[in-house]
């Protein structure tokens, strides 16, 4: 590994030295991805790495390739030492809106855990359920966290890679490559054949022709 991104992972977990150094063992990171689209769930992921994990890449989702991406989350999955993904589907989402639906699939990674965090660093979210488990709201967190970087790519990969699966059965929309988010082509396509099951109906109502 070259100094420059040993010196990036060092600030990447600055944070979590600290905690590990205050005593905290198991610190949980937890980000979702998926809150934009039109359709689709959003997937919530939380990781607990090891206090010397230093992943060459792991960075927040958006500044890594989706190739990356994939290999990332082999080596985050092999060497974590407790993850989970919660997947909240779009109904969900349209009965109990985005930001509540994202703060349930927190309170499911929590209990999806086999090993209870001491713990959590959310990326922003805050009132959220942690079973009683102390947190800390960190913005734009999946930039300036390690283990909330590593959660937003265990979300990412996870949500794109459910996409694809319903791009095989609504191929018409492009989810495999717009992933569900309101691209211009994606746009289109709903205007041309309406909404398919997945797509999230209170974020689609105006894009629709009566």
């Amino acid at each position: 590994m070259k100094e420059k991104e040993i010196e990036r992972l060092t600030q990447l977990k600055k944070q979590e030295k600290e905690l590990h150094s205050k005593g905290f063992k198991y610190i949980c990171g937890i980000d979702e991805a998926g809150r934009g689209p039109l359709a689709g769930p959003v997937a919530v992921a939380g990781v607990i790495m090891p206090e010397d994990s230093m992943i060459e890449g792991v960075n927040d989702s958006k500044k890594v390739s989706e190739k990356k991406r994939e290999k990332l989350y082999d080596l985050i999955t092999e060497q974590a030492i407790s993850y989970f993904v919660a997947i909240i589907n779009h109904d969900v989402i349209d009965n109990i809106n985005i930001l509540n639906a994202t703060k349930q699939g927190v309170t499911q990674v929590i209990d999806g855990l086999e090993v209870k965090p001491d713990l959590i660093l959310v990326d922003a979210l805050t009132h959220i359920n942690t079973r009683g488990i102390p947190y800390d709201s960190i913005i734009k967190g999946d930039a300036k966290c390690y283990s909330i970087s590593a959660a937003s790519i265990l979300a990412k990969v996870t949500r794109d890679r459910i996409m694809r699966q319903w791009d095989e059965i609504y191929p018409q929309y492009g989810f495999a490559q717009n992933k569900g988010y309101g691209t211009k082509m994606h746009i289109e396509a709903i205007r041309k054949y309406g909404l398919c099951p997945i797509h999230r109906k209170s974020f689609t109502t105006h894009f629709v022709v009566k």
